[in-house]
Parts: structure tokens; C-alpha cells; sequence
């Protein structure tokens, strides 16, 4: 919590310092945006909070994950039974549980609440995977939700919506004041094009600071994992994994939770929302040892 917390005020922090930046070079009366402030973070938070609100409903209905409520069969119990242990080792309250119908090796975990997210593996998966490799991949969710990576990640994402909305707008008037000459306030009609243009830009610029950051929670949670189920059953899920990953049937909108991913070379990692599997197992083979036998605590 503290973390985030932190995270959030940092953040925050170096968004206005930027914004200041930019309206003392060009010269833009800061009192004028205190409305566009607020009406900017009521939306670029109010989206990302809805959309965290919303994920385990999203999740199930995208995916088709079936809650398991009582176990119908030995794999069922396991899974149960594995989560269950994991989360009180992590000290979070028993997620949901939940199989979904996909070919390849995923998983997921969402949720807005630390105590009551949500947990989904594919069919794939428990085909694919040997139990211990599949110990490790549940960790690696649990230590998602024990590090609070949904809701940094909205908190995130908040931020630099109200960025993207705020500096788009600002810039836009004064591109529009000197292209129509007006400098006394109003708007002309350059200024909803370029505003449009803008916030395409700074949009991409934000999805790189949130897609940097995803890769970061990545390999914080391939740590957790470790911690979890052990080292070596974290390379060897990771390893299983760069065997076979293909592309992935998850719906946009929860992509980033999956396990899987981290495919693109150039520019394109910029955007990848995963690491590549290769620097996962390099970072985890250069970590400490195994420290699966202690058990004392989940995040570093």
C-alpha cells in the first residue's frame, strides 16, 4: 500500500512539475486551467477506476471463466487447494478461482480488491503443464495481486489520462491563438483538430510509460512467484512457456494481466506490455537463491 501510495504521489508530482513546464514556456496563465484540471482528472480517473471496477466482470464474460464453487474432479480441488495456500502465504484473502477454455499456456488475475480479485487459467494450461510448472504460474498471479498491480495500474493509467487531456488542451489553445490570432480567450476551429492530434501523441507517449511500468510489475511477480513455488519451478513454467507461447486469445482489455506475452522487437517493445520470456528467466537465474523454504513474505 505504501508503495502505491508513493507511486501515486510521485507520479502526480512530476505530471503538474511537467504541466508547469510547458505553461511558463508558453506563456499560459495557470489560474485560467484550475476547471480543466478537475474536469480532466474526473475523467481520466473515473475511466480507469470504472474499467478496474469492472474487471472480474469483464474477465468472466470475455473469457467465459468458469468460477469453480465446488470441485468436480482432482485437477479442481488442486487448484483450489494450491491458490488457497499461496494466498495465505501471501497474506491476501482467497481469490476466486476460475478455468476458462483457451489452446494455449495462460492465466490471469484481476480484481479491484486485494481480498476478493480473481484467479483464471486456461484449458491450455493445465494440458500443457506439469503441476509443479503450474504451482508457479498460480504464484506468479497471487504475487499480482498481493503486490497490488491492478490497482497501481489504474492509478497509474489515471494519471496519465488527466496528463494526456490536460496538456492536449493547453497546447491546443495556444497553437490556436497563433494560427488564428486570437489571444484574448475562445477557441477557433484549429484548435478541436489539433487538441485531437495531440492527445493522439501524448496518448502514445502515456501508453509507453504504462506499458514500462507493466513490464516492471512483470518481473516483480515472476519474483513473487519464485517465492511462492520456488526459483526453479518459475524458470522451468518460463521455459515452458517460451516453448509454446503463440498468440494469445485474451480479450484486450485484460491482455496485460495474462502470464504470456512479451513478443516484439524495435519500437515495438515499447509497447509490449510483458518482457520477453527470455529476460524473465535471465533476470530470475541471476536472482538470489531460492528462497522457497523461508517463505517470509511475498514482496521485496
Amino acid at each position: 500500500m505504501l508503495k502505491r501510495i508513493v507511486l501515486f504521489l510521485a507520479t502526480n508530482l512530476a505530471v503538474l512539475a511537467l504541466v508547469s513546464i510547458v505553461m511558463s514556456v508558453l506563456g499560459v496563465d495557470a489560474s485560467r486551467f484550475g476547471g480543466l484540471l478537475v474536469m480532466a482528472a474526473l475523467f481520466g480517473f473515473g475511466g480507469a477506476f470504472v474499467s478496474l471496477l469492472m474487471s472480474k466482470w469483464v474477465a468472466k464474460r470475455f473469457t467465459g471463466a468458469q468460477v469453480i464453487e465446488t470441485p468436480r474432479n482432482e485437477a479442481e480441488r488442486w487448484l483450489l487447494e494450491t491458490v488457497r495456500r499461496q494466498a495465505e502465504a501471501a497474506g491476501i484473502g482467497m481469490p476466486e478461482v476460475a478455468v476458462y477454455d483457451a489452446p494455449e499456456i495462460n492465466a490471469f488475475a484481476t480484481g479491484a480488491n486485494r481480498n476478493h480479485a480473481l484467479v483464471a487459467v486456461s484449458t491450455g494450461l493445465l494440458r500443457a503443464m506439469n503441476r509443479d510448472e503450474a504451482e508457479a504460474v498460480l504464484g506468479h498471479e497471487v504475487a499480482h495481486i498481493a503486490n497490488g498491480d491492478m490497482v497501481t495500474m489504474a492509478l497509474l493509467q489515471g494519471v496519465l489520462n488527466t496528463f494526456v487531456i490536460v496538456l492536449a488542451r493547453i497546447v491546443g489553445r495556444v497553437v490556436d491563438g497563433f494560427i488564428s490570432g486570437n489571444r484574448e480567450g475562445g477557441v477557433g476551429p484549429a484548435y478541436f483538430l489539433v487538441v485531437l492530434v495531440l492527445e493522439l501523441v501524448f496518448g502514445l507517449f502515456a501508453s509507453m510509460i504504462a506499458m514500462w511500468f507493466s513490464r516492471h510489475r512483470e518481473f516483480r511477480a515472476d519474483a513473487g512467484g519464485a517465492r511462492l513455488a520456488g526459483r526453479e519451478k518459475m524458470i522451468a513454467a518460463l521455459e515452458r512457456l517460451a516453448q509454446t507461447y503463440g498468440h494469445s486469445t485474451l480479450p484486450k482489455q485484460i491482455a496485460a494481466f495474462g502470464i504470456s506475452g512479451g513478443v516484439g522487437a524495435g519500437l515495438a517493445r515499447l509497447f509490449m506490455s510483458h518482457p520477453p520470456l527470455e529476460e524473465r528467466i535471465a533476470r530470475l537465474r541471476a536472482a538470489a537463491p531460492d528462497e522457497h523454504a523461508v517463505r517470509q513474505g511475498l514482496v521485496a
